[in-house]
């Protein structure tokens, strides 16, 4: 039997092997390698530039952490918008809110939605709902056709590198903060905090565009960098002031208004990265 590996490099000193099954499917699109592969320990696995996006095991807490945390801090989240999430977990999330009227997700790269809706149907089945509308386009050049049009945005992309640093800019979160109405709010996944220099360049580009900005931390098993964050920016409301009654009827694995409060929490180390 051979003995199969796949290896995600963090840093020139850091990497982590997962054993696999098989290779379920690989292509080359325009933009980035796709795979899906099959682990012991992850179940399937979403590929993007042989970096681990997403696992069937474990992308609950991913999805739910980015979607239910700024959802439930806006009172009456109509109109929501996902640049990147193609593989369909976020736009599940969302959708389970009531309020939710419509979600348009901004995907630049076709074939990763229609591959996730072949080899991962349990996390992209939400994409086929009436509520979706999808636009095959980059996100960068989207929401700058929008003025005061989206309640909360959510920014489910890559890492920062190559085209998607522009991400994490100053600029594109100020033409973020044009896109949203006037209490709007959006989230952007930044990253790990102790491996990367982009999760506090974020924070802090991110802050001098909203009022309110704040990280807040999950650990997702999949993802080989112990903690992995996310920043919130918030027009008016309180990041941490949610009522936990609307959570009542909305059925969550990992996230709960008690996690949604302690995950603002930092570290002191990682406060000290930040406010050094």
């Amino acid at each position: 039997m051979l003995d199969f590996w796949f290896t995600e490099n963090h840093t020139d000193d850091y990497k982590v092997s997962w054993r696999l099954n098989k290779v379920l499917y690989r292509e080359q699109t325009p933009y980035q390698e796709i795979a899906i592969v099959e682990a012991p320990e992850l179940g399937r696995a979403l590929l993007l530039d042989n970096v681990v996006q997403t696992t069937t095991r474990f992308e609950f807490i991913y999805h739910e952490m980015i979607a239910h945390v700024p959802l439930m801090i806006h009172p009456q989240p109509e109109r929501v918008l996902i640049i990147g999430g193609g593989d369909g977990g976020a736009a599940r999330e969302i959708l389970k809110h009531p309020s939710v009227k419509s979600v348009d997700l901004v995907e630049i790269d076709q074939r990763v939605i229609e591959v996730c809706r072949q080899w991962l149907p349990e996390i992209s089945g939400a994409l086929s709902s009436s509520k979706m509308n999808l636009f095959y386009t980059d996100g960068l050049k989207y929401i700058q056709e929008y003025h005061s049009h989206y309640d909360v945005v959510l920014v489910d992309c890559t890492d920062p590198s190559g085209p998607s640093l522009d991400l994490f800019t100053r600029n594109f979160y100020q033409d973020v903060f044009k896109a949203l109405k006037e209490d709007g709010l959006m989230v952007s996944q930044t990253g790990s905090p102790t491996f990367s220099s982009h999760f506090r360049e974020a924070v802090r580009s991110m802050g001098k565009v909203f009022p309110l900005t704040r990280p807040y931390l999950t650990c997702e098993p999949s993802y080989i960098a112990g903690f992995w964050s996310f920043t919130v920016g918030s027009k008016k409301y309180d990041l941490a002031n949610i009522d936990p009654d609307r959570m009542l009827n909305i059925h969550t694995k990992y996230y709960t208004p008690e996690i949604h409060q302690a995950a603002f929490v930092l570290p002191k180390y990682i406060e000290h990265l930040l406010y050094k």
